[in-house]
């Protein structure tokens, strides 16, 4: 119904994804032509006071009586402005803050009473996000003042103050608590219809991409010997293609390249990263390439000249077949999805997302989208001289291989 009207509230400590997840909902809402507002009581914050009281992990004390007055403040005013803006042409209001504490949620449910109310609660404990979200939470102009060590000391010290009064949702009438990095619901409970509430669901739990560059790191010693493994260099002919690469993806905006932690898929990206005028390289472990174990720097002829038994067991069954001493396709999955979900949680805010990975570790990042049975998992053609270009929305879907030289 057109005279459906939401306040969505988010809550959860800080760098657990909640403005970023506030993003993504206002755009989700806006496509379907749905008006939608973001009410941050940070920003207000920011606005108000000097960034030298609000950078200080002391403003969020609990004993900060002054200054938790100030923070009451900015929220009534967000609540006011949330009011007003769903009693005119909005029809949600979503309200970014922490809100750790139940005596802040007992507050705004008093307050907003007039239309229906939904608590969404992100969870992440994930130790490497949470240091890399940080790194990325401190370059906001606020901390501009502060030396890198003393502003995440100052971050990690709010984030203690708040766990101090933070109590998870429970008692409130309706809620959603979400893993962020997963987007999996942790529990829910909807005591009132809560309108918009299966797009809201359904869109809490989906993984979206808008341009994801899916790229094989470009030809290694190893390549060229047909050695399986290792951490080889890259040739000059990879190097070649490294530097075209770049050359191809100057004009688009790569903010992130996630890569593993190999010598080949790094020395690929930092050729791409050289062209790009605000980008990072993010090793994760998750997307090393397959672990070969006692085959490891092996040639594939080798192997079936001193191990047959090995050779025969794999080429009957590569998805399901453990290396001994490594992994198989199968025992990969777990860390490779794992590391999708990092590098999409880190990622939220940018429209185009970057991976440099290996063969192996790329078809299993291409079979997280593309329906594939797993006998023929192994055989997803990866070259080196392309690449993929993936869009997976609610409303596209897009996989296409191209060139780039």
């Amino acid at each position: 119904m057109s005279d459906e009207k939401l306040y969505i509230v988010l809550m959860g400590l800080p760098a657990r994804g909640k403005s970023t997840l506030a993003l993504r909902l206002r755009d989700a809402f806006q496509k379907n032509h749905i008006s939608v507002r973001i009410f941050n009581n940070g920003n207000l914050r920011r606005i108000y006071r000097p960034l030298s009281e609000t950078s200080s992990s002391e403003f969020y004390s609990p004993e900060n009586s002054t200054a938790r007055e100030l923070r009451k403040g900015f929220a009534r005013e967000n609540m006011e402005r949330a009011k007003a803006y769903l009693r005119n042409s909005g029809r949600i209001a979503i309200l970014d803050a922490t809100n750790a504490g139940r005596e802040r949620r007992a507050m705004m449910e008093k307050y907003l009473n007039d239309y229906p109310l939904f608590f969404i609660e992100c969870v992440n404990d994930d130790e490497d996000i949470l240091n890399l979200s940080i790194q990325e939470k401190i370059k906001l102009p606020e901390f501009s003042h502060l030396g890198k060590d003393k502003a995440i000391k100052e971050f990690l010290k709010r984030i203690d103050y708040y766990r101090m009064i933070y109590t998870p949702l429970k008692v409130e009438r309706n809620y959603i608590r979400i893993d962020s990095l997963q987007n999996m619901i942790i529990d829910e409970k909807h005591s009132d219809a809560i309108p918009f509430y299966e797009r809201l669901r359904d869109y809490l739990v989906t993984d979206e991409v808008k341009n994801l560059f899916l790229i094989r790191h470009t030809e290694t010693e190893y390549n060229v010997a047909n050695r399986i493994g290792g951490d080889p260099p890259l040739t000059n002919k990879g190097q070649t293609q490294a530097a075209a690469l770049g050359r191809f993806f100057k004009g688009k905006k790569i903010s992130y390249i996630f890569t593993s932690k190999k010598i080949r898929t790094v020395d690929t990206a930092k050729a791409i990263c050289e062209t790009q005028d605000d980008c990072r390289i993010i090793s994760l472990k998750e997307f090393d390439e397959i672990d070969a174990g006692i085959c490891e720097r092996m040639t594939y002829e080798e192997i079936e000249k001193k191990m047959p038994h090995v050779f025969k067991k794999r080429g009957a069954d590569k998805y399901h077949y453990v290396y001994p001493d490594g992994e198989s396709y199968e025992t990969m999955k777990h860390r490779i999805t794992q590391g999708i979900k990092k590098a999409f949680f880190l990622n939220r805010s940018a429209n185009n997302i970057m991976i440099v990975g290996h063969q192996a570790v790329n078809r299993m990042i291409l079979s997280h989208f593309l329906y594939r049975r797993e006998d023929d998992v192994p055989y997803i053609y990866v070259p080196q001289d392309r690449f993929y270009h993936i869009v997976s929305t609610q409303n596209k879907k897009l996989f296409e291989l191209k060139r780039y030289n």
